[in-house]
């Protein structure tokens, strides 16, 4: 990430740097985030009526783009600046990249008050540490391994749910030939790589997934098995409509919910759009471990990073902030509207669907088993300049004639890029 060699850019970025708030007495907080879309935004509008109730004044720096680049490269642009928000949306290893620029505050009050380290998982407090201290809040666990599935448009074309790719694509014929889209999908490189991920889970299990995608083993990147994964990957292609380009995946999840397309590969964000809609899980929609991944879970955890200020009262304002997101009253609400899960012990499942109980049941199933990976497409694996390496790759296969034998070969030499 290294921040230095950025300011020669500063320039070019400027546009995108919006003049830090006044500073006054008054406790104020400046989250910078891209949770935009419908589920994502009542979210986040339920974080700022309670910071606002505790006497906490909101700055929204709301920065859309579903996979955080843009929100990535406006965040850098303010740091360079000297105006670094009070929060920003960060998560898995960047977090440790930030930490390592000196620009992350300590909030290690807020968690000791409200006994995080018996609250969180160790995988998750090792994530939002930094040289053993918190530096950064989890707001929920996303499970990026779903499937969605409009089960009327599978009645219409007389297909069944799948639980292999062998059912899946008997199903994609079905509802292509019934004239519906099959698979609904943005061609977006991050989306690209959420179905590319998922496959390899699928075609290898969880093993091979940490082999390959975390450890980035050279010899499972190009091996048989992920010469498999791009061939079923080349094949789920021609199920993807004509207008997929460039589509935000929301749009896609609404022609699931619309009954223009049968089924999406998405994180459980898209529940959100689903809630939002009114739909109801287990009747209007399915939410099913994508195919051959039933044993598996791919994580993605959200979270706001706390960044240095210096007035006093903002400090406190962090603090509060961090404290905020932790309660299990924002845990509930936020997590009922985004169609995560909670992060945090001690939260009541009274009002989560079955999707979402399912997600908690699998996460700790597969935590004992071993099959609880971190998402690569999602920036909990590995490295940003590996993983963007990795994505162009999978851009490149989804959006060309490149083989699966090409594809393992560029993938082994993006997993050394430096």
């Amino acid at each position: 990430m290294k921040l230095k060699p950025l300011v020669q850019a500063a320039l070019a970025l400027s546009t995108l740097v919006i003049a830090a708030p006044a500073v006054n007495a008054a406790a104020q907080v400046e989250v910078l985030h891209y949770w935009t879309s419908g589920g994502e935004a009542k979210s986040i509008a339920e974080l700022k009526k309670m910071m606002e109730a505790k006497g906490v004044a909101w700055k929204d720096f709301a920065v859309a783009g579903g996979a955080g680049e843009n929100a990535t490269t406006a965040l850098k642009a303010r740091v360079i600046a000297g105006s670094a928000p009070t929060a920003a949306q960060i998560k898995g290893p960047s977090i440790q990249e930030w930490g390592g620029e000196g620009v992350l505050a300590n909030i290690d009050a807020a968690a000791t008050e409200g006994k995080w380290d018996s609250l969180l998982p160790s995988v998750v407090t090792k994530v939002m540490k930094y040289q053993g201290h918190y530096v950064a809040v989890p707001v929920n666990v996303h499970r990026v391994n779903w499937l969605w599935v409009n089960p009327e448009v599978l009645a219409k074309a007389g297909a069944k749910a799948p639980g292999n790719f062998d059912e899946f694509f008997a199903a994609a014929d079905k509802i292509k030939k019934a004239g519906l889209v099959a698979i609904a999908h943005g061609g977006q490189p991050w989306q690209d790589t959420t179905v590319f991920e998922s496959v390899v889970l699928g075609v290898g299990g969880a093993g091979f997934y940490d082999k390959a995608l975390v450890k980035l083993d050279q010899a499972s990147l190009t091996s048989p098995t992920m010469i498999k994964s791009f061939e079923t990957l080349a094949k789920i292609k021609t199920y993807i409509d004509k207008d997929a380009a460039g589509r935000d995946w929301n749009l896609a999840t609404a022609m699931v919910i619309n009954g223009k397309a049968g089924m999406q590969f998405m994180g459980d964000w898209a529940k959100g759009e689903f809630t939002a809609a009114g739909k109801v899980a287990g009747k209007d929609f399915l939410c099913l471990p994508a195919p051959g991944t039933e044993k598996a879970f791919t994580f993605n955890i959200d979270s706001l990073a706390m960044f240095k200020v210096k007035n006093p009262e903002e400090q406190k304002a962090q603090l509060t902030l961090a404290s905020a997101v932790m309660s299990p009253e924002f845990q509930e609400v936020f997590n009922l509207n985004k169609g995560s899960i909670p992060v945090r012990a001690g939260v009541s499942r009274a009002k989560f669907d079955s999707c979402a109980t399912r997600s908690m049941d699998d996460m700790a199933a597969a935590s004992k088993a071993g099959g609880l990976e971190p998402s690569m497409a999602h920036g909990m694996a590995i490295d940003s300049a590996k993983a963007g390496a990795i994505q162009d790759v999978v851009a490149k296969f989804m959006n060309s004639t490149m083989t699966p034998q090409a594809a393992v070969q560029a993938l082994a030499k993006a997993a050394k890029t430096k």
